[in-house]
């Protein structure tokens, strides 16, 4: 006799069509979303270690010019951005896999029609089709 554990079989949402993906695809872009995943945490450790250690690259301990303390600022600033769009990636990378997991991968999550391989190969952690990612970016 089968224990029901409570947890019930992972199931497609309602109205969405099959992103198309094969077992392989999927395994091939969880691979690629892991390796990305950890070139950005590198990328992101060194952003702040450069936005936030003096003389390297960020705040000067002791600027001898104005125009050191302006550069300084700016270039720290530089890395703030960096820093913050960078971890926006990684975001965007754990909620891929998340949607792997969850079987929801490759659909688009506006209009729930299967996103192109090819642009997944492009961007790996994309919510959207390009359809809709036109017509979002047209309507900002």
């Amino acid at each position: 006799m089968k224990k029901d554990h409570g947890k019930e079989p992972a199931r497609k949402p309602e109205g969405r069509k099959s992103s198309g993906l094969k077992p392989q695809d999927l395994e091939f872009f969880k691979k690629l979303l892991l390796d990305l995943r950890q070139r950005l945490m590198q990328k992101v450790d060194n952003l702040a270690e450069e936005a936030f250690t003096p003389d390297a690259g960020g705040v000067s301990a002791s600027p001898s010019h104005l125009g050191d303390v302006g550069f300084d600022y700016y270039s720290q600033e530089v890395s703030l951005e960096l820093l913050q769009n960078e971890r926006e990636a990684l975001w965007e990378i754990e909620e891929a896999l998340s949607r792997i997991n969850q079987g929801t991968y490759g659909q688009c999550e506006q209009c729930g029609e299967p996103i192109a391989k090819e642009r997944l190969e492009l961007l790996p952690y994309t919510r959207y089709c390009i359809n809709c990612a036109r017509q979002m970016e047209s309507e900002s």
